[in-house]
């Protein structure tokens, strides 16, 4: 065996083992690995469920070897949605997607279901099962009901065209919709999606304010699949990692987009708000974003759906008398937006944390090398800042 093939073993043995190595790395939550975002404390779990009534299920689909997807599904509020609505709104920052629902939510500022989150091609298969658990719901007649489903694409290692999210999938995510700790990364509608290039996923996060400023809380759910430059606390770690957007000129894909995706995100809170009030936390949410890298692309579908679960702010659908409700003026809505924005940092962070590489013989992404980034985020020292910097 001569020395250069020796050698060429021996590399390929080590780039074996430090895979492996990561592979095996348990994959801490952001703030777990210290990566502190703002100043505000999260709720107990750190998660969009810290908001009093807020389920989370996930159906994750891994079938033969092209089909990586799934469904989540956000339940906002116990009994009939469709005959006690809640204030809604759906705040878009670049619309190319697929979203189904959102036209009556900015029409009547209402939800009046659950959301699901899954791949693009599955929305309108995920729709019509949501229509049908509806419509099972104790209270229900035959009405004209606006399911929600939102998306993005995960076509690079799923064959979304084989329309995998039926209603066994849909019914399955609503089942197991819960409480308390929500997995994250490459689960439900975040099985096969990604973020700046790598593994993304589902994440979530959340904030409560102090009872000064109203003791409300505000939760986000997040499923990423969108590009840019890979920004944490500020630490540059797409260009660390070489992986960045225009690097090296990459030619655009057969529809004359680059490859860089698009993200949905759901705000929960429990401050009692109007519809016009949550299309702004809306926009501080897409801020939140834009601190993680994101320049909102062409080819990006940005959307934020956003919804009230404050019982005082919850209107019957049909009254003949006015209905009297209470929401927050304008000037009390600042530490709100802090906080969504942060939340909204923190969950695109928990997406990258905890994802997982994701293969089929479509294509691979391959998950962020966890020690490596520990040690980016090291070098620039925008870890611990709740211990390092002075409150």
């Amino acid at each position: 065996m001569t020395k250069r093939i020796l050698m060429t073993i021996i590399l390929f043995t080590q780039m074996d083992l430090t895979f492996a190595a990561e592979q095996s790395t348990v994959r801490l939550r952001a703030r777990d690995a210290g990566l502190v975002v703002g100043v505000f404390e999260p709720g107990e779990y750190n998660s969009i469920t810290d908001v009093d009534g807020v389920l989370v299920g996930h159906e994750t689909v891994i079938k033969g070897d092209d089909i990586r997807t799934g469904v989540t599904a956000i339940i906002p509020v116990s009994g009939n949605m469709y005959t006690h609505p809640i204030p809604a709104w759906v705040t878009v920052g670049n619309g190319y997607g697929k979203m189904i629902g959102e036209t009556q939510i900015r029409e009547f500022g209402e939800l009046e279901t659950p959301i699901l989150l899954t791949c693009t091609l599955c929305v309108w298969s995920a729709a019509n099962a949501l229509k049908e658990w509806v419509y099972n719901q104790p209270g229900m007649g035959e009405h004209t009901i606006n399911p929600v489903v939102g998306e993005t694409n995960d076509g690079r290692v799923n064959n979304m065209w084989a329309d995998p999210i039926q209603r066994e999938q849909v019914f399955s995510a609503l089942s197991r919709a819960s409480s308390g700790a929500v997995a994250e990364g490459s689960v439900g509608a975040g099985t096969g999606t990604q973020a700046f290039g790598w593994k993304g996923g589902i994440g979530t996060s959340s904030r409560v304010l102090p009872e000064e400023f109203g003791g409300y809380t505000v939760g986000i759910l997040v499923q990423t699949n969108y590009g840019g430059f890979m920004t944490i606390n500020g630490a540059p770690v797409g260009r660390e990692l070489g992986t960045y957007p225009f690097r090296d000129q990459p030619a655009p894909t057969d529809d004359g987009e680059l490859e860089d995706g698009s993200i949905m995100i759901v705000i929960a809170t429990d401050a009692p708000l109007n519809a016009r009030s949550l299309d702004r936390l809306g926009f501080r949410a897409l801020m939140g974003l834009g601190r993680t890298g994101s320049y909102a692309s062409n080819g990006s579908g940005d959307y934020a759906i956003s919804f009230s679960t404050n019982p005082a702010v919850r209107k019957p659908r049909v009254s003949k008398t006015p209905v009297g409700i209470e929401d927050l003026v304008n000037a009390a809505m600042s530490p709100l937006f802090a906080a969504v924005s942060e939340a909204t940092e923190e969950a695109i962070y928990n997406a990258i944390f905890k994802a997982t590489t994701i293969s089929s013989t479509r294509g691979k992404l391959e998950a962020v090398p966890y020690n490596k980034l520990i040690r980016i985020l090291e070098k620039h020292q925008v870890l611990n800042w709740d211990e390092t910097i002075p409150p």
